[in-house]
């Protein structure tokens, strides 16, 4: 029984040993699992925030947008201060464009009629006048949140009346015959508006036309300046032409000149080249004499008198 007793305290033991070691490698595992996991939610945790620092950050910049469109909104809502902006944005795109002398900001007709801009083109297109002032008090009604659906419409049939109002004025003051180009400029300083008369109020815009006067926003305004700025270098390119082809002609009397000159020096040349070859025989000639003359006694004797006729005979 004892002996019983004691296998048994021996078996528990070991078990308990065995238990203990499996516990202790279980609570490492276990204590490097949770590590694991603190590290990685510890990570995510960082990653969040600075996710969140970075909306925080895209949320004031979209504070700061929506502040500056309420300041466009109210500047283009006053008519003076619409008026400012519209010529500072005519004069930025033309200067970028066109050179100094191509046009003028603020130019006074020969009726006495200030326009905002003058572009002086080449004929026969000549000057074109471009205004930059827009009625935009009804468009911005039409745009009202809350308005009945009656005022809207009333508010969309003053805008079209507004727009053909100032296509009249600006016909009326800036098309001036044999002095200005047959057709003005309507400058429309917002995208938006000149996208909604031409999608929705199409007979404006043949109004217009029929009264000669071009409406343009800002991007169509750069393709008729970079056309304009293209009939500028034509013409300067045809004046360079005319004086290319004068310094051409020049150059071409010049050069006959030098094809004369250069046909006498190469007569002059090659008369000195005969001389030349002229003087050179004769030198042999004189050459050869001598050294017959010396292979001659002096004597006189008849022998060398004949000799001497000889070389005489030979060289002449």
């Amino acid at each position: 029984m004892l002996k019983a007793t004691t296998q048994l305290i021996s078996s528990i033991e070991a078990l308990s040993k065995v238990v203990d070691s499996r516990l202790e490698e279980i609570g490492g595992k276990v204590s490097e699992r949770l590590e694991e996991g603190f590290k990685k939610t510890n990570d995510t945790f960082v990653s969040v925030m600075a996710r969140l620092a970075t909306i925080d950050e895209a949320q004031k910049k979209i504070d700061g947008l929506t502040t500056n469109v309420v300041s466009l909104q109210e500047l283009l809502g006053d008519k003076r201060s619409r008026g400012a902006f519209g010529e500072v944005q005519l004069e930025g795109l033309v200067r970028n464009v066109l050179p100094a002398s191509s046009y003028a900001m603020q130019y006074v007709l020969p009726n006495g009629m200030r326009v905002d801009c003058a572009l002086f083109l080449p004929e026969p297109t000549g000057t074109v006048a471009v205004d930059s002032k827009f009625p935009l008090e009804n468009y911005h009604r039409m745009f009202e949140i809350g308005i009945a659906e009656s005022d809207r419409a009333l508010a969309q049939r003053q805008f079209k009346s507004d727009v053909k109002k100032h296509v009249d004025d600006i016909a009326s003051k800036y098309i001036i015959a044999d002095v200005t180009s047959d057709g003005a400029v309507m400058f429309i300083p917002a995208e938006a508006v000149f996208a909604e008369i031409h999608a929705y109020h199409p007979e404006v815009i043949e109004y217009a036309m029929a009264k000669r006067v071009w409406v343009v926003s800002p991007t169509t305004l750069m393709a008729v300046l970079n056309t304009a700025r293209a009939v500028l270098k034509d013409v300067e390119t045809r004046k360079q032409v005319h004086i290319i082809k004068d310094e051409l002609g020049k150059l071409g009397k010049e050069f006959g000149r030098f094809d004369t000159r250069m046909k006498k020096l190469a007569d002059h040349i090659r008369l000195a080249h005969e001389d030349a070859i002229d003087v050179q025989t004769t030198s042999q000639k004189i050459s050869r004499r001598f050294a017959k003359i010396e292979s001659v006694e002096l004597a006189a004797t008849p022998e060398s008198d004949i000799a001497l006729k000889n070389i005489e005979q030979e060289e002449d």
